[in-house]
């Protein structure tokens, strides 16, 4: 009778410890599945510090699905279409009328094949002036998105 008891408190044990260890580890795991969920939150509301020099501003690009990346740019340029060339956020072709942003931040706008194109805005405003003309005056926001 003693080893009938025995394994019954033996088994009941078991149990017990594989109940806490599955419960440990279904906390664990919830855990750490949204710890880079938090993290990546984190990162996406600081801007990234792009470049090095005198003159700053801040450049957002918005693409097509409405996501929105966000930089402070540092440069010695004055122009800002210059400071976002050197550090590879622009690209483009030149035509008649300037600099025509076809890649902005590695997306590519082509209104020949799908009607899109690269607005540029300065304080939210629609710019008036090229980006590859656009002087960079302190306090102004500068941006790319993605119409058409």
């Amino acid at each position: 009778m003693k080893k009938t008891t025995a394994k019954k408190v033996l088994s009941i044990m078991s149990c017990i410890v594989l109940t806490a260890a599955a419960a440990l580890t279904t906390a664990c795991t919830k855990e750490e599945q949204s710890a880079p969920a938090q993290t990546s939150a984190a990162q996406s509301s600081a801007p990234a510090e792009l470049g090095e020099g005198q003159n700053s501003f801040d450049f957002t690009v918005t693409d097509k699905d409405g996501n929105s990346t966000a930089y402070i740019i540092r440069t010695d340029k004055t122009i800002v279409g210059e400071a976002l060339q050197e550090l590879g956020l622009i690209s483009g072709d030149e035509g008649e009328f300037g600099l025509y942003v076809k890649t902005v931040n590695g997306i590519t706008a082509d209104y020949d094949i799908d009607g899109t194109y690269w607005a540029f805005y300065i304080n939210d405003e629609y710019a008036v002036t090229g980006v590859d003309v656009t002087e960079i005056t302190a306090g102004d926001v500068y941006s790319f998105r993605i119409e058409g």
